[in-house]
């Protein structure tokens, strides 16, 4: 990390973004009703918000410090979310029947604008 390069000045700015909403979402899950999805909050936009928020912070690290080693680690961790993201699907769909498959219609998988 060289402070005062322009990879600094655009990669911590994205690596605070993914902190802090990292950070929101957790808090919102953990004060979600336990026995039914959790559709509020980011998850409103995402079925899967800390797989977006752990990609933007990494990918801001990776930025910031002109790093290949961190760049490699984002591509994993999104090809990683790849596989993981169906098995947890398929988890929820069991857990929460009907209710998870009517969020799943409604919600985009990674990001975007709900469906009415």
């Amino acid at each position: 990390l060289k402070l005062g390069t322009v990879w600094v000045y655009v990669g911590l700015p994205i690596t605070l973004i993914g902190f802090i909403t990292g950070i929101i979402v957790i808090l919102n899950w953990a004060a979600s009703p336990r026995g039914e999805p959790v559709t509020n909050g980011f998850h409103r936009y995402s079925r899967h918000p800390m797989y977006v928020t752990a990609f933007v912070f990494f990918l801001g690290v990776s930025i910031a410090t002109a790093s290949w080693v961190f760049l490699l680690f984002t591509i994993l961790l999104i090809a990683a979310s790849f596989y993981f993201a169906p098995v947890e699907e398929q988890s929820c769909l069991e857990k929460y029947g009907d209710a998870y498959r009517e969020y799943m219609n409604k919600t985009p998988k990674y990001l975007g604008i709900p469906k009415s």
